[in-house]
């Protein structure tokens, strides 16, 4: 991608932090290939709020399951175990907004992990 967005890239997709100068939030694109998701995990000082823009993605919250489209939204609490899974064709891509006091990427405590990652 050009521009001023500088994008990740991880092993279930990838990306794009489009917002990050305030101190009580943080705005990021994220992309989760087909077949891939994201590890399952819990933040200890952020809130979550995904929005789906395209792609069906199954995203469980706390052991509880959900199946969200385009449009649909999410809330994940703080503490609470989170994970997205693209069982789809196509990229999911939803808009994550992170609240809270801190949004650095070693405030992720994974319990499952296809790729190997701890932390």
């Amino acid at each position: 991608m050009t521009g001023q967005f500088e994008e990740a890239v991880r092993p279930w997709g990838s990306y794009i932090v489009l917002d990050d100068t305030a101190a009580d939030h943080k705005v990021k694109r994220m992309t989760v290939s087909p077949g891939q998701r994201l590890s399952y995990q819990s933040h200890a000082r952020r809130s979550e709020h995904w929005i789906i823009v395209s792609g069906v993605a199954d995203v469980i919250v706390d052991d509880v399951e959900h199946r969200l489209e385009p449009g649909d939204s999410i809330d994940i609490p703080v503490g609470a175990r989170h994970r997205c899974t693209n069982l789809g064709t196509v990229d999911v891509i939803f808009v994550e907004v992170q609240r809270g006091d801190y949004f650095g990427e070693d405030d992720i405590v994974r319990y499952e992990d296809d790729y190997g990652r701890t932390g």
